[in-house]
């Protein structure tokens, strides 16, 4: 095994890329910050090569004083404006900000080809640019898509017509700027149909006979809930061993929990599935011109519980009117604001668990699988 430097055990962090044949880390670290246009990184960029029961590999991470100076315990929340990057305005920042989040990892993120780890930053990327432009009607119980690309069966749900691009198809349902609507559904199932819009994109370019497997599923069954995760997405993390708190790549899917457990059984507000967007900032599919920081969505959680209350059918809402002015007063009060973040920022508690002593913050994050033809690992079912 030929290593570089030797910090630790690199074997939990960074980027891990199987098949590389060569035994020269210094070369192997070159091409791959080639691929991904980040070779000003490689005085702060670790490298091994070496091989296992799978075959050989290529190792990268960012040395541990680089990321503790860019971010400390791992907080990439900060990292753009440590690194005056500006990803909303430069598609080239974005991108940088995926990849050195992706090398300061605390858990390896693997890919069996360098093509896949390409496609997997274009992907985080694809997401990203789709999430921000994502915008919901917000409605517990109504739910609609455009009709010129959906149509509804009760069994089935909603799915394309025929000859509708799925792309199209996900991008009107998400996005009112194409579409000129607002559709009402879930914040769960709005995570869903980004992640998927990232991938059926990157699939046009990197493999089309995927994309064309996808399309004719979602003309005759949707892909959904658990299934979904199980098709389309890879997850980092567990309850036995969280990822810190506050490190995310954009393109992550996260979960923000309600503790509380009278208001989390209002429907819609057990807890608000995002994703990051990069710069500190995660999805807020109501108001997608105003994106969260994590104050602010922590902040929002924890007074959905001073909105509870029952309608004429005696089940439980949030009055959310009521609990904005609550929201603000603690954003504008420093020391309301920390004793609510020491609450909500611990991690969650197991679902069905309610003992007061747990957060918002959840264990894991969700990204796309493999794609290329001959390594993906995204399988889809029988029809």
């Amino acid at each position: 095994m030929n290593v570089t430097a030797h910090e630790g055990d690199p074997a939990a962090r960074g980027i891990l890329v199987r098949g590389n044949e060569t035994n020269d880390a210094n070369g192997a670290r070159h091409t791959v910050l080639g691929l991904l246009d980040a070779l000003d990184l490689t005085p702060h960029v670790m490298a091994e090569t070496g091989a296992d029961g799978l075959g050989p590999f290529v190792r990268l991470w960012l040395n541990e004083h680089q990321t503790q100076a860019w971010a400390p315990n791992h907080d990439t929340l900060q990292l753009c404006e440590t690194l005056h990057l500006d990803p909303l305005n430069q598609p080239a920042d974005l991108t940088r900000e995926i990849v050195v989040s992706l090398l300061m990892g605390p858990v390896a993120f693997e890919f069996p080809s360098l093509d896949e780890l390409v496609s997997a930053v274009r992907i985080r990327c694809n997401i990203v640019q789709a999430a921000r432009k994502t915008s919901l009607a917000f409605h517990t119980r109504a739910l609609d898509r455009p009709l010129d690309c959906w149509t509804y069966d009760e069994d089935r749900g909603f799915t394309i017509r025929p000859g509708v691009s799925l792309i199209t198809a996900l991008t009107k349902a998400t996005q009112p700027e194409v579409s000129g609507s607002l559709y009402a559904f879930s914040c769960y199932r709005a995570t869903e149909y980004v992640m998927l819009l990232g991938i059926a994109q990157e699939l046009e370019t990197s493999n089309p006979a995927l994309l064309q497997q996808l399309q004719a599923m979602w003309t005759t069954r949707p892909i959904a809930s658990g299934e979904f995760h199980d098709v389309f997405l890879r997850e980092q993390g567990s309850m036995d061993v969280p990822l810190p708190p506050r490190y995310f790549v954009p393109g992550d899917r996260t979960w923000f929990r309600n503790p509380d457990e009278p208001s989390a059984d209002a429907s819609g507000f057990e807890g608000s599935w995002v994703m990051y967007l990069g710069g500190g900032l995660f999805t807020n599919f109501w108001k997608y011109e105003q994106p969260y920081t994590l104050t602010r969505k922590c902040v929002e959680i924890y007074h959905w519980r001073h909105g509870l209350y029952r309608d004429e059918n005696d089940d439980e809402r949030i009055n959310e009117a009521r609990i904005e002015p609550l929201i603000e007063a603690a954003l504008n009060n420093p020391a309301e604001c920390q004793r609510i973040l020491a609450v909500m920022e611990r991690y969650r508690e197991p679902r069905g668990v309610y003992t007061g002593a747990g957060g918002c913050i959840d264990t894991t994050r969700e990204f796309a699988r493999w794609v290329r033809p001959g390594t993906a690992d995204l399988v889809l079912p029988a029809q």
